[in-house]
């Protein structure tokens, strides 16, 4: 009898604070099952937080300042063309639309893309990822026109592209101007001939800027000085003309 009644007032005692035997409410511990979801009140979940306490996709979303997709440097976004298209399903249309950005430095890098989704900006978005992928770089001369005269044919359009002297401005229309301008070019003069599509004036005009070539390039692949080649067309400054060439 003695040992029962020992174990009763055991039993009945209440326990030493500190000891890991000391009951505990569920709200200390970890709360209920609805404390720990997003918009919780603090009592529970404190320790994991909902997403916005990671940091959602709003702080980590594709073409924000300082990004990885652009390395840092300050791009030239251009919008292009936005065109709308519709499907007709039981409940009525579903809209869809496609974005066509051009996207440069202004120091002679220059790319095109083209995204498609349900709204617009995140069709934006996705055209202007696509062209921080493609750019290419074009050399330039004096850093404001194009080296010589190209062409560029795609499609049914076909453009023509002639370098300029300094004060004739960007003489072209369209999507031709976006390129240009993102491109850094100042003083060209261009044509487009059989279609006013843009995705083929796009395509046309970067056919002709990727088979621009530079003296230096031209040098370099033949073995000879810049000199020597600016200075077969009976040209006087051709050592002058030689140092200036950056590309």
């Amino acid at each position: 009898m003695a040992d029962t009644n020992d174990i009763q007032s055991q039993e009945g005692a209440p326990a030493e604070a500190g000891t890991a035997e000391a009951p505990q409410s569920p709200n200390q511990n970890r709360g209920p099952r609805g404390g720990r979801g997003r918009g919780g009140p603090p009592g529970g979940g404190n320790n994991r937080g909902g997403r916005d306490n990671r940091g959602g996709r709003d702080n980590r979303g594709r073409g924000g300042p300082g990004g990885a997709d652009d390395g840092g440097e300050e791009l030239i976004e251009k919008l292009v063309h936005i065109n709308r298209v519709s499907k007709t399903v039981k409940g009525g249309k579903r809209f869809g639309f496609a974005a066509l950005v051009v996207v440069g430095d202004g120091k002679g890098r220059v790319g095109f893309g083209h995204g498609k989704a349900r709204e617009v900006p995140e069709a934006i978005s996705k055209a202007t990822a696509a062209a921080k992928k493609a750019m290419v770089r074009v050399p330039l001369k004096e850093g404001r026109t194009l080296h010589h005269d190209g062409n560029g044919h795609f499609g049914a359009g076909l453009v023509t592209l002639r370098s300029a002297p300094q004060g004739t401005g960007i003489i072209a229309g369209g999507p031709m101007r976006a390129v240009f301008e993102s491109l850094g070019v100042a003083d060209v003069v261009t044509k487009s001939v059989g279609t006013s599509n843009p995705y083929n004036m796009i395509r046309a005009t970067f056919e002709a800027l990727t088979s621009q070539t530079s003296p230096k390039a031209v040098a370099q692949r033949r073995g000879k000085k810049i000199a020597d080649l600016l200075g077969r067309g009976g040209s006087q400054t051709a050592e002058a003309d030689a140092a200036a060439v950056v590309e």
